[in-house]
């Protein structure tokens, strides 16, 4: 006999009661089986389990939508954290402005080979600098860039091409139910509890009902730091109980309660760790094991596929119960040497987002243009600052505004 979950499953695609005589059943396409929200052609072939826990109103839908686009509009209306934010790397590309300020077509090699040399002091990473310096050289000889603005403008046009092509999603992604589940992860010291409390602060004030849970449970001060900020905030927050608690048992426990008192989103914090401690990062699979069984049997599960390098990948699987978003904190006074964390995180848990601190003291922004390119993942937020308010959505174009000014 099928189990209550698996029925529950199995529901979820009606099958015809006859099958047409003397023809094979033709198997179905990925994209319809794993459709959400269904299209008009396949909304008749899939049933919804009548049980209220899987009812996602109109009200739900629009508004995370609306919360996603009041943010992105505030960051819009914040160009000038943004442009303070990046002044060190903005520093370091001056030197643009004076090799194309007298440029004239005999000193193309010249310039491009000092404008090479900025972009990887900046930490654009060779790869990225060869491919916008190609571009522009061959532009030039072919007559299509004939002044040093027309060369900026088109080194701008370029970067902006590279962060719009692989990383556009920067809104947050919170699903069609609630609670939202938003999962923070990253190495030690990059600044996760911060990001996450000033993450819940400016979530609460676009008016969301806001649920932190304290997942790190190995630093001692973890806890209380993620108290102050729930204070500071106004959210409520789930803390471990007893002796040598588990991070997936606090998790859990959260989401339920986001569950059973009606929090929009929940927001979990994860214990640092370092990408190559295998056993660690093994932990974070089972926060996401714990979550999904708080909300087994969820029906609306959503398959993104992308293909990035000639490599079919996966980028996101987010279902009622998982976690909408897995965002990873990422250092970025570290620069390029943040690339090999991304990719260790993101095999073992599917990060769909990044959150890039501390640019402010950095002079190597390019960086994030590189862990873009290189990855596929959109960043989410920038830290550009010290102050509440400093965690700032991203915005493609204001960052490249804003280091090339």
């Amino acid at each position: 006999m099928a189990s209550p979950s698996a029925s529950s499953h199995l529901s979820l695609i009606s099958k015809p009661s006859k099958p047409p005589p003397q023809t094979q059943p033709q198997p179905q396409p990925l994209g319809l089986l794993f459709q959400f929200p269904p299209s008009r052609s396949t909304a008749s072939s899939i049933s919804r389990p009548a049980d209220s826990r899987f009812r996602c109103s109109a009200s739900q839908t629009g508004f995370f939508t609306r919360l996603g686009r009041l943010m992105k509009e505030k960051a819009k209306s914040d160009v000038e954290k943004i442009f303070s934010g990046f002044s060190k790397t903005r520093d370091n590309l001056a030197v643009i402005d004076e090799l194309l300020l007298y440029w004239n077509l005999a000193d193309t090699d010249r310039v491009l080979d000092e404008l090479e040399e900025a972009l990887l002091v900046a930490d654009f990473g060779p790869k990225i600098t060869i491919r916008i310096v190609d571009r522009l050289r061959e532009d030039i000889l072919a007559g299509k860039l004939k002044s040093g603005a027309e060369i900026k403008d088109a080194l701008k046009k370029s970067v902006l091409e590279f962060l719009n092509k692989m990383g556009s999603k920067t809104e947050l992604q919170l699903g069609f139910r609630k609670p939202a589940v938003v999962m923070i992860v990253g190495v030690n010291g990059g600044g996760k509890t911060t990001s996450l409390g000033k993450l819940a602060n400016r979530l609460k004030r676009e008016g969301a009902k806001v649920l932190l849970a304290a997942g790190d449970t190995f630093r001692a001060a973890a806890t209380d730091q993620l108290e102050i900020w729930a204070e500071r905030t106004g959210c409520e927050i789930v803390v471990a109980e007893g002796e040598k608690p588990k991070a997936s048992s606090v998790l859990s426990q959260a989401v339920k309660r986001g569950k059973e008192q009606g929090f929009d989103v929940v927001l979990c914090d994860t214990s640092g760790r370092l990408h190559t401690n295998y056993s660690l990062m093994e932990e974070l699979i089972a926060c996401k094991k714990a979550v999904a069984k708080v909300v087994r049997g969820a029906p609306n599960v959503q398959f993104i596929f992308s293909c990035h390098k000639q490599k079919l990948i996966i980028s996101g699987i987010s279902s009622f119960g998982l976690f909408q978003e897995i965002l990873l904190v990422l250092d970025g006074t570290t620069g390029l040497n943040m690339l090999p964390q991304a990719r260790e995180f993101n095999d073992v848990v599917g990060v769909t987002g990044f959150i890039l601190t501390k640019l402010d003291g950095s002079a190597r922004g390019g960086c994030v243009v590189s862990v873009v390119d290189e990855l596929g993942i959109p960043v989410k937020f920038v830290g550009v600052g010290e102050g509440v308010e400093d965690l700032q959505p991203f915005d493609a174009e204001a960052f490249v505004d804003a280091i090339f000014a």
